[in-house]
């Protein structure tokens, strides 16, 4: 089978100070199928080349969103990137159909709990409530948007948590770059990480 290509959209505008997404991003797999496109780093000044961005996307098939949750939210670079990016009729509208069926869903770091995240929780909702503007937003560019993938309680981790949520994050993107994905399965858990741990071996 030919190989899936991925894009991680990376934005933290903190990324210096961030233990959690320092080993994620350092278990990124080395493949020439895997591209790591650091918004920050490329866009210090927001002046987002969008044609470039559009290119990009239409090179790969699997398409993530890797952000801190800042303010049930994401960055600010990476909201515009999706003002600005996905535009009428290229990626939506009746001519609008150049993601179409290109997977995409979010790696999130969060410094709460999980068990935070729900109707009696201290933030009310769940993180897949939360995200759901962004799912909404893959939805109306015919995209299959996946569970996000979540690491929790980045604030109270010990090095040895850091490390293993890189090196489940480098299986994952691993994975994904060399299997064919049943997204109908996937669609049943609330995590990525949670399907992920059924099907490792």
């Amino acid at each position: 089978m030919s190989k899936n290509k991925i894009l991680i959209l990376f934005s933290h505008p903190l990324f210096e100070k961030s233990h959690a997404n320092r080993a994620l991003v350092e278990n990124i797999p080395n493949s020439e199928n895997i591209t790591f496109h650091d918004l920050y780093e490329e866009y210090p000044n927001f002046d987002i080349d969008v044609k470039h961005e559009q290119v990009l996307l239409s090179q790969h098939d699997i398409i993530i969103w890797h952000h801190p949750m800042y303010w049930y939210s994401c960055p600010p670079l990476m909201k515009q990137w999706i003002d600005m990016v996905l535009e009428h009729n290229w990626a939506y509208g009746k001519k609008g159909k150049e993601l179409q069926d290109k997977i995409i869903f979010q790696v999130i770091t969060t410094g709460g709990d999980k068990e935070n995240y729900c109707e009696t929780g201290s933030d009310r909702y769940s993180i897949v409530e939360l995200l759901e503007p962004f799912n909404q937003t893959a939805k109306v560019c015919n995209m299959i948007y996946l569970p996000p993938f979540v690491v929790h309680g980045t604030h109270n981790m010990a090095k040895e948590d850091y490390d293993k949520n890189g090196a489940v994050y480098g299986y994952l993107l691993d994975y994904l770059e060399n299997s064919d994905l049943d997204s109908e399965t996937i669609l049943q858990y609330h995590y990525m990480n949670e399907w992920f741990a059924t099907i490792q071996v």
